[in-house]
């Protein structure tokens, strides 16, 4: 079963992740916070259990009395650990926001408002979350999971759609894009933003390609390339008038002909983190780290493509 997107759901709300969470799925919350809000949250929980309380793999708490600070924490046995506090706090009183929680391999990835904010260590097994909880003095609007493994449920849910789109437009509903496709990425890239790309693989494909461009140069940053006949992933960079060494190791190839597919592409300050269907795939190192030159998304080959969208 997959996870459908909430929209306007009654607060307190607590409701299950359907699966659990996995690696490289992203969890995005988009609402309004009150004028008169003292404090939120939004907990990553081993069940519903009130007495007792159940476990908090993670506790995302942003705080708005006296000094303004998020707080994150793990509770277990209903003792809570160290905290970790951030004295930055990116929440406007009575404007809309939008949270992405990115799991990752060994910790959570939390950008708000389409910049990275915070990292959080996994101090407890992912495997036993299996609830998402947000209480407080705040209001709501969608619930959206993407990036969930499900490989038999061809995206019934495409993402939600943005309060205030910070970059690539995405479709208008029912509706392809255009392939080749050329989209621009605002503002360019940076350490925490995320591209998904979602689509529909041709039934007797070849290859497609994903470019992640300069528009003021040639150069093409990022060139991912699934080529089916060989089952090989092929990832390189265009720099400088000519094409680098072809980087191809991988432990299993993602695509299958006639299927739905969808990539995120997570930009950190070191290198790509590569995700397809829900799983971690590839990372890449960057051999361009201008990364905010990189403001242009171009996709061409054997696809049906449904959404883009970017954090």
């Amino acid at each position: 079963m997959d996870n459908p997107t909430i929209s306007n759901p009654v607060m307190p709300f607590l409701g299950a992740i359907f699966g659990g969470l996995c690696r490289g799925q992203m969890i995005a919350v988009q609402g309004i916070l009150p004028k008169e809000s003292d404090r939120f949250q939004v907990d990553f929980q081993c069940g519903s259990s009130k007495q007792p309380r159940a476990d908090i793999a993670f506790h995302f708490n942003p705080r708005f009395r006296r000094s303004e600070c998020v707080v994150c924490n793990t509770l277990e046995k209903e003792k809570w650990g160290r905290e970790m506090k951030k004295y930055e706090m990116p929440f406007k009183k009575g404007e809309p926001f939008e949270i992405i929680f990115f799991v990752m391999v060994d910790k959570f990835k939390v950008a708000v408002n389409g910049k990275h904010f915070l990292d959080y260590q996994h101090r407890m097994s992912l495997d036993r979350v299996d609830t998402l909880g947000i209480s407080g003095a705040v209001q709501i609007q969608t619930i959206g999971f993407l990036g969930n493994s499900e490989q038999d449920n061809p995206y019934s849910d495409l993402p939600i759609k943005k309060t205030n789109t910070n970059g690539i437009q995405s479709k208008p509903s029912n509706a392809l894009l255009t392939v080749p496709y050329m989209g621009k990425i605002k503002d360019g890239l940076s350490p925490g933003r995320v591209i998904t790309i979602q689509g529909k693989i041709k039934k007797n494909p070849d290859r497609f390609a994903i470019n992640l461009r300069s528009s003021d140069s040639t150069d093409i940053p990022l060139h991912l390339a699934p080529r089916f006949k060989e089952k090989a992933f092929v990832r390189n960079s265009y720099l400088h008038q000519s094409w680098g060494e072809e980087e191809r190791k991988i432990d299993y190839f993602p695509f299958n002909p006639d299927a739905y597919f969808e990539v995120i592409i997570y930009c950190d300050s070191d290198c790509f983190k590569i995700a397809a269907n829900g799983q971690h795939l590839v990372e890449y190192k960057h051999r361009f780290t201008n990364l905010n030159k990189i403001d242009m998304l171009e996709m061409e080959g054997d696809i049906h493509l449904i959404d883009v969208q970017t954090w």
